[in-house]
């Protein structure tokens, strides 16, 4: 009966953290998505268009390492709710614009939601989560997010494609309000662990001792993994769906169902990853077998070699392989985080994230412009390939220092 009780409660606890993380996936691409309607709209260049992308995950990246330190002292479930609030804020601020600043103002604000989301996440995750599902609870987390990124097009170019642009952002803005009120109706199941006294955390170290984890090399080998890996990412969000229109002559909607194929096969990867995870070690190998194999996958299609019905069965594939490698990841950045610092930690490794996915835009975007589609699958197979250098380093780090675990 307890073991029963202890499920019930991890399966809450995974999923209504789990809705949270898609919803922040599914706002990091409502500009992106509507690319074909804002740039007549306003009359902007791809790189224009990547400069809002850009905005707003710089806006996120800086505001997560800032986040994981907040959730540390006040706890993630009010942290959580403040970030999902913002991001319905935003879509109702997208959608009135008139302009270019308005436009900015609007991914500003929405980053600042999204900044939130990991280290609160991880925070909860770790807190409320029993350790013999805790590897599940990272894969249902990946899998969460990636079903935002894949519902999000789909969604935001139904809506517009039969109304306008700014009808299909007041619709997103539905999605975290009702979120929102979900969550505050199971706030019992989030509440978090008492919050450590400042004394407690410094240990008797002084101020500097919060900042003590960011001496760990680890920690920025992970935040490098998570920089260049995220830079790939940002290609195949924002243009490579445009980019297969101009290297294979297929329509909007086809290429649109190609990066949808990308996000569903990642998920399903994800839920193979954490079984896969589980009961495994050596989770940089894992990760270097996925992304050297979507290396040559993005190679191929940047050769366009192939019909355009393989190339969305290509996307798939690579989806699969790096959605393998996501909760291999998220293990090893836990075994670098400290006790009593797991929000710290997940805030600044994160923030790779959104460095990359910043300025990942502005070099696709800049491709795009130049006329060069087939680059932007060459940018992202390089990139991916350079994550195996970082796997490498975090992997003999982890086994030679042993790193100690979280709390």
């Amino acid at each position: 009966m307890k073991d029963t009780s202890l499920l019930r409660q991890d399966a809450r606890v995974i999923g209504l953290v789990g809705l949270a993380h898609g919803t922040s996936h599914f706002y990091h691409v409502i500009l992106a998505a509507l690319i074909p309607w804002l740039k007549p709209e306003f009359h902007l260049s791809y790189a224009e268009l990547g400069l809002l992308m850009t905005v707003f995950f710089t806006v996120s990246g800086v505001g997560q390492a800032m986040a994981g330190f907040v959730v540390d002292r006040y706890g993630a479930r009010t942290v959580l709710f403040s970030g999902i609030a913002l991001l319905g804020l935003s879509a109702l601020m997208l959608s009135s614009a008139h302009s270019y600043a308005q436009l900015m103002l609007g991914a500003f604000l929405a980053g600042c939601g999204n900044s939130v989301f990991h280290p609160a996440d991880y925070t909860l995750l770790n807190q409320r989560v029993s350790k013999a599902r805790l590897a599940h609870g990272f894969s249902v987390h990946g899998i969460s997010g990636n079903i935002g990124w894949a519902i999000s097009p789909l969604f935001l170019t139904f809506v517009a494609a039969r109304t306008d642009w700014r009808t299909a952002l007041l619709s997103a803005a539905v999605l975290p309000l009702a979120v929102l009120a979900l969550l505050v109706w199971n706030r019992h199941a989030l509440r978090p662990e008492p919050v450590a006294a400042p004394a407690a955390m410094a240990a008797g170290g002084g101020q500097g001792s919060a900042f003590s984890f960011l001496r760990l090399q680890v920690v920025w080998m992970c935040f490098a993994f998570f920089l260049i890996s995220a830079v790939a990412l940002a290609g195949i969000q924002s243009f490579a769906a445009t980019s297969l229109v101009s290297l294979y002559g297929m329509s909007l909607a086809w290429a649109t169902t190609a990066y949808t194929a990308y996000m569903l096969a990642s998920a399903v990867g994800m839920l193979y990853g954490g079984f896969l995870g589980a009961g495994s070690r050596h989770h940089d190998r894992i990760i270097m077998l996925a992304f050297g194999t979507a290396a040559l996958l993005a190679l191929v299609l940047a050769a366009a070699v192939v019909p355009a019905w393989l190339a969305v069965v290509l996307m798939g594939l690579i989806g699969l392989v790096t959605g393998i490698s996501g909760p291999s990841r998220d293990l090893l950045i836990r075994g670098a985080a400290p006790a009593n610092a797991t929000g710290r930690v997940f805030g600044v490794v994160y923030s790779g994230l959104d460095s990359g996915l910043a300025l990942g835009p502005l070099l696709f975007g800049a491709l795009m412009d130049a006329n060069h589609p087939s680059g932007v699958f060459i940018g992202i197979g390089v990139f991916q390939a350079l994550v195996i250098l970082t796997a490498i380093g975090v992997g003999s780090k982890t086994r030679v220092v042993g790193l100690p675990k979280t709390a």
